[in-house]
Order: structure tokens, then C-alpha cells, then sequence
């Protein structure tokens, strides 16, 4: 079964009320969303591919429909590029535009970090470093994919213990787009070990609840990544 197909598999007449149907279109929606992002932002779609959609269709197990409207959803992000009477093609990562992109989300990181050592919980703390594992096991394991969400979720975490619901909406606007970009300059060895590296002194700074620190790092973070894009373009295959 794919990630979709869970979502569309027959529900028991007793369970069914009038909201139902908009209630599960909706969730297929955000399911094929997400699956398509994670497509592009992993590289599995690289940038100026066409977006296949009998492929794709088949792929996620869904109808054009749900595929279409997740790609006008993607083109609002930013990642995918829609013209009259052709394929949608996945948006080329510009430079200039990315470090636009690292420059403002790096500071909304780095206000939230700032506060995250004053605010989270002792709990907030532990989960974050459970994503840390999580996201350790899939680098050892050399999973892109994986280490992608779980390093995402770390970000994610660390903006919620903030507790600044302002910062947070912020940065979920803005992240789709810096994901890929920082997604494509871990697909270089060295990039990717250095980014683990800074990640486990993040992580240090947040137990010790160092807010100046781990805003500096995470800073640095974004800015390092840029190097790499600007270094080398052109991923490897």
C-alpha cells in the first residue's frame, strides 16, 4: 500500500457523516502534497524536471485530480512552475534568490532559538534529541530521504518551543523552498558531514540552554550551505 492509498481504502456505512467526503479529500490533498514535495525537495525530482502526471498518478496511487490541485499547491511554494498548455516543471534553484531565502530564515531561527533556551520544557529538550537519533541512524545509513524529514522536524521542534506562534507561521511559509535548497547541498559528502557536525553542536547549546549560542549557530548553519551551493552548482547524480 502507498502513502495515499491508505487514505482511500473503503470506510465502514456506519461510520460515514455528512462531512465524510470534504474531510477525507482533504486529507488525500495534504497526503499527495507532502509525497510530492518530498519528491522534489530529496532530489528524487530534480530541478527542470517535468511533472509526469500519469506516472505520478501511478506512483502515489491517486487521480489527477488530487495530483493537480497538490501542484498548484506546490507552485504557490514556490518549487514547481506551471505554463499554459505544458507539463508543470520543477522550479530551478536559484542562488540569489536562496541566499534572500537563508538570509531571512536564519534570523527567524535564530529569534526562535534565542527563545526556545528560555522557554521549552525538559520534554520539548528530550524530543528534540530523540529527532537527533532518528536523524543520525538514517546519515549512517546514508537514507537522504530520511535524514531530510527527521532533520526537518528538528527545525520544526525547535521554532514550536519558542512558543512564538508569529515566528512559527513565518517559517512555515517560507521553508519548502530553503529545504530543497539546503536539501541539494547536502548531496555533497563533505557539505552533508559538516551539517551533521553543526547539528550535534546545535544540539549541545540547546541542553545547556544557550540561546546566544545556538542562535549564532544556527545561523551559521544556513550561511555554511549557501557556501556549498555556491561552490558547486551543479549536484552530483
Amino acid at each position: 500500500m502507498n502513502l495515499v492509498e491508505s487514505l482511500t481504502q473503503p470506510m465502514n456505512t456506519s461510520q460515514l457523516t455528512a462531512d465524510t467526503e470534504p474531510h477525507r479529500r482533504g486529507q488525500l490533498h495534504r497526503a499527495a502534497v507532502e509525497a510530492l514535495r518530498t519528491m522534489i525537495v530529496s532530489g528524487q525530482i530534480r530541478p527542470s524536471d517535468r511533472l509526469r502526471e500519469k506516472e505520478l498518478c501511478e506512483e502515489l496511487g491517486i487521480s489527477r485530480t488530487p495530483l493537480r490541485e497538490a501542484i498548484r499547491t506546490l507552485a504557490s511554494e514556490g518549487l514547481v512552475k506551471l505554463y499554459p498548455n505544458r507539463s508543470a516543471i520543477v522550479a530551478d534553484v536559484n542562488v540569489s534568490e536562496v541566499a534572500d531565502l537563508f538570509q531571512a530564515i536564519s534570523h527567524i531561527e535564530s529569534l526562535a532559538a534565542e527563545l526556545t533556551c528560555q522557554r521549552a520544557s525538559d520534554a520539548d529538550i528530550e524530543a528534540i534529541f530523540k529527532l537527533h537519533r532518528k536523524m543520525m541512524k538514517s546519515f549512517d545509513d546514508g537514507n537522504l530521504p530520511k535524514y531530510i524529514q527527521s532533520n526537518l522536524a528538528i527545525h520544526r521542534s525547535i521554532m514550536t518551543a519558542s512558543r512564538n506562534v508569529v515566528l512559527l507561521e513565518l517559517w512555515e511559509v517560507l521553508v519548502p523552498r530553503v529545504e530543497r535548497a539546503r536539501s541539494i547541498a547536502n548531496l555533497y559528502p563533505n557539505r552533508w558531514h559538516e551539517a551533521v557536525h553543526e547539528h550535534e553542536q546545535m544540539l549541545e547549546a540547546l541542553s545547556a540552554r544557550n540561546g546566544r549560542a545556538l542562535a549564532t549557530l544556527m545561523s551559521e548553519h544556513y550561511l555554511n550551505g549557501l557556501v556549498a551551493l555556491r561552490s558547486a552548482p551543479e549536484p552530483p547524480a
